[in-house]
């Protein structure tokens, strides 16, 4: 396992379907060490503070494996490291081996996931598609925001290092599965079980359950 790349970028205007919005997503390789601290990298900003950001979301992390899946879904090869607006895209750490709640070592830092990333019309935006959040969405390929447990820098290259597993042992793509795609009263009482859950995801599902 191993970090591919750092993508790091500050908040521009952008517009879709004649709406403007500012927005961070467009990510680009940065060269060399980066700081990661509680609140994310240095050098990277977001627009939208309600939806990214913050120490429960200070980096949003993509699977490369991905990148090949959406190149032959798509018939597209025009990628590069960010696309998909990640600050980390890692080699070997997929939504369903990564479990929310688990935690690795990357470099100097030590990350924990914490929730699925939830796509929005910005993504399909930039990838120029129409509607791609929705296919983002049921292909349930969609990455995971982490805490940082230890600040450190971080560089492209560096290994990938497990350190602790979650004791529910539930993947990235069964929380988001129980919450947007099939949901059930099972999966919810076991989600609301990972103590490292985001609390904007934990509120969800509680108000999930209540609503059963």
């Amino acid at each position: 396992m191993k970090l591919l790349s750092v993508n790091v970028a500050q908040p521009t205007e952008a517009t879709i379907g004649g709406r403007s919005y500012r927005t961070g997503i467009y990510k680009r390789h940065v060269m060399g060490r980066v700081w990661l601290g509680r609140l994310g990298l240095e050098g990277d900003g977001q627009a939208d503070r309600e939806a990214h950001g913050g120490p429960n979301r200070a980096v949003y992390c993509y699977s490369h494996e991905n990148y090949n899946y959406w190149a032959a879904e798509l018939g597209r090869d025009d990628w590069h490291y960010g696309v998909f607006g990640e600050n980390l895209t890692l080699l070997g750490l997929r939504e369903d081996t990564v479990c929310v709640g688990d935690s690795f070592r990357i470099g100097g830092a030590v990350i924990q996931a914490s929730q699925p990333r939830v796509p929005c019309y910005k993504l399909a935006g930039a990838l120029g598609i129409p509607g791609f959040e929705k296919t983002f969405l049921r292909a349930n390929r969609i990455g995971f925001y982490a805490r940082v447990l230890e600040e450190g820098y971080v560089e492209a290259g560096d290994p990938i290092l497990p350190m602790e597993k979650d004791g529910i042992g539930m993947t990235v793509a069964e929380v988001n599965a129980a919450l947007l795609l099939d949901r059930s009263p099972e999966s919810t009482r076991r989600a609301l079980r990972i103590e490292a859950l985001s609390p904007g995801w934990r509120r969800d599902f509680q108000a999930l359950l209540e609503d059963s």
